[in-house]
């Protein structure tokens, strides 16, 4: 017999969820013939799969040790790296700086270091979580970026954190900025683009058309052209929807891809080593948030990313001073500046 105290971040969940995540090995089929049975109890009685679990209740567990997970095993977090480049952090978020070529989560070819994992093992080092402690809850992203962009992503620390994020990310509580390189010169120096985006869920690529299809979602992009050096043009990017590869695809559907995509683009090995597309989730900013959420105290902070390798490779020191022109300003054109040297391809 187990018996398990109800903890906060494990509270309000039905205890048919909260058992499928705190014991994955306990089939489903087993979990409500137990429960039918009354071999799982929530303070000693009779127990109903759709009931809400409260802090401080007792659940006791009259099952085989074989379902309730493997004692002592090393969990597969500790594998991954411990770098993890923190931009803010506090009792229940955290926001850190992706770098390109990391995997958020796992997939069939990279299941150990990813942007998940280090993250646990970060919170594990520094003794914040503990997944002995922890029945069902686990601290989790929030969002997600392609594994070649760089950028912020969010995480929660605790459950009602990551309720709130993602209730915030889904009703657009939060404005989220890119930087990205695009072939070209852009037509404007400003624009708004409105496609239409479908993806093949075969090869994980999308498709934006100029009209309406079915199946396809609108997909909403708004940029500002920062500077162009007579082949690239750097771009700042808010994303009015959040849709797959939403400004990679956007762009090349416009004749303008991404430098160093090669998805969508012509992919070229730069010289000192860039080897991703260029693009960034550089900043992010909240809205007003409810008063009554526990991170509230978040609304109208902005945050953001550290270096932008790629762009401080096109673009040099310029880009320092690019940050700060003010959203009504034109395209710098860098074509004659003695600096923007023409780059050999190697």
């Amino acid at each position: 017999m187990k018996q398990l105290i109800i903890g906060e971040n494990d509270a309000g969940q039905r205890l048919d969820k909260f058992l499928h995540k705190a014991f994955p090995d306990l089939p489903s089929s087993l979990c409500y013939k137990y429960i039918r049975l009354k071999r799982i109890k929530v303070e000693g009685a009779r127990a109903r799969p759709e009931q809400k679990l409260q802090p401080g209740q007792r659940l006791s567990l009259y099952i085989a040790d074989e379902f309730l997970g493997e004692a002592g095993k090393k969990p597969l977090f500790l594998s991954a790296s411990g770098e993890v480049r923190v931009v803010y952090e506090d009792a229940s978020t955290l926001l850190v700086d992706k770098p390109a070529g990391l995997l958020c989560h796992e997939d069939a070819r990279e299941k150990r270091d990813t942007l998940s994992n280090r993250l646990l093992r970060y919170l594990y080092e520094k003794g914040e979580y503990d997944p002995g402690r922890e029945q069902s809850f686990t601290p989790a992203l929030c969002n997600r970026i392609d594994r070649n962009t760089q950028g912020l992503v969010m995480a929660a620390k605790t459950a009602a954190a990551q309720r709130e994020l993602c209730e915030a990310i889904r009703e657009r509580m939060l404005d989220k900025r890119y930087f990205c390189v695009a072939r070209g010169k852009l037509p404007h120096s400003r624009d708004r683009l409105t496609g239409y985006h479908t993806k093949d869920s075969a090869s994980g690529e999308v498709c934006i058309t100029p009209y309406p299809r079915p199946g396809a979602k609108t997909a909403v992009t708004e940029y500002r052209v920062l500077a162009f050096d007579g082949e690239r043009s750097l771009l700042e990017v808010l994303l009015h929807t959040g849709r797959t590869h939403q400004i990679r695809a956007q762009l090349a559907a416009i004749g303008h891809p991404l430098e160093g995509d090669a998805k969508y683009g012509v992919h070229h090995l730069q010289p000192g080593g860039l080897r991703f597309q260029a693009l960034c989730s550089f900043s992010l900013r909240f809205h007003s948030l409810p008063e009554s959420w526990s991170i509230s105290y978040l609304s109208g902070r902005e945050f953001q990313a550290g270096e932008v390798d790629f762009a401080r490779f096109y673009f040099g020191d310029f880009f320092a001073q690019l940050l700060q022109l003010p959203a009504e300003s034109e395209r710098l054109d860098l074509t004659a500046h003695p600096m923007m040297k023409k780059r050999e391809r190697t």
